[in-house]
């Protein structure tokens, strides 16, 4: 996946965490950054791995996500290997 596609997938994870009324506190927690600080950084492809990162954490967050974007099961995990940090392997 070529990285201007991994980030348009990575902003469309932003925006639908933004919207989920329950996940958007958790995600502001883990974050520690405030509403107006998660908008300033939402082109930067760093910040965006861990939106995906993030994301993935629930296979749950990360099947409700893709199908409301309509996108394949694993377009978060293929978007999260072509930003800056996904070629780390998480062990976790």
């Amino acid at each position: 996946m070529q990285q201007d596609r991994a980030v348009s997938i990575a902003v469309e994870a932003l925006g639908w965490l933004a919207a989920n009324d329950e996940l958007r506190p958790v995600f502001l927690g883990a974050t520690g950054l405030q509403g107006d600080e998660v908008a300033s950084r939402a082109q930067d492809p760093e910040f965006l791995g861990f939106v995906l990162d993030f994301l993935v954490m629930d296979d749950a967050w990360a099947q409700a996500f893709c199908d409301q974007a309509d996108v394949p099961y694993d377009a978060p995990m293929t978007a999260r290997n072509a930003l800056p940090g996904g070629e780390t392997p998480n062990w976790t």
